[in-house]
């Protein structure tokens, strides 16, 4: 359904810096830079930051998430600590199980440098 999805970043070296060692957790490579934007791929597709076209103050979305797929639990507990370790604050409560729609997963949330919010999730098999 999608091709690719960008999140605006005020300071991108900074926002490169926790990209690359957070999603670097999860088994993606360090974002690429191109057309003054960091690129990070994977085979579900495309993630990118950017500072925001128009010049203005890059804002988070108000109840918006950007999920990445973990492989394991110890995955998603170090995308967390990771991420904490390179400017990303916790939210939403400690990494762990949740149950839900979906069924049960475990999942952690950061707060990217620019207050995005993100989180790492792992399906444990049935």
């Amino acid at each position: 359904m999608f091709s690719h999805i960008m999140l605006g970043a005020n300071d991108l070296e900074v926002s490169r810096d926790f990209y690359d060692a957070a999603l670097g957790a999860l088994g993606i490579k360090a974002g690429s830079f191109s057309h003054d934007k960091y690129f990070y791929r994977g085979p579900g597709g495309v993630f990118a930051i950017t500072k925001p076209i128009d010049g203005k103050e890059a804002t988070h979305a108000n109840g918006g998430t950007i999920g990445f797929s973990a492989k394991t639990i110890a995955d998603v507990d170090a995308f967390h600590a990771i991420g904490v370790a390179h400017g990303g604050s916790s939210c939403e409560g400690d990494p762990g199980y949740r149950e839900g729609v979906a069924g049960t997963v475990y999942i952690a949330w950061l707060r990217d440098p620019a207050g995005n919010k993100i989180c790492a999730m792992h399906r444990p098999p049935k």
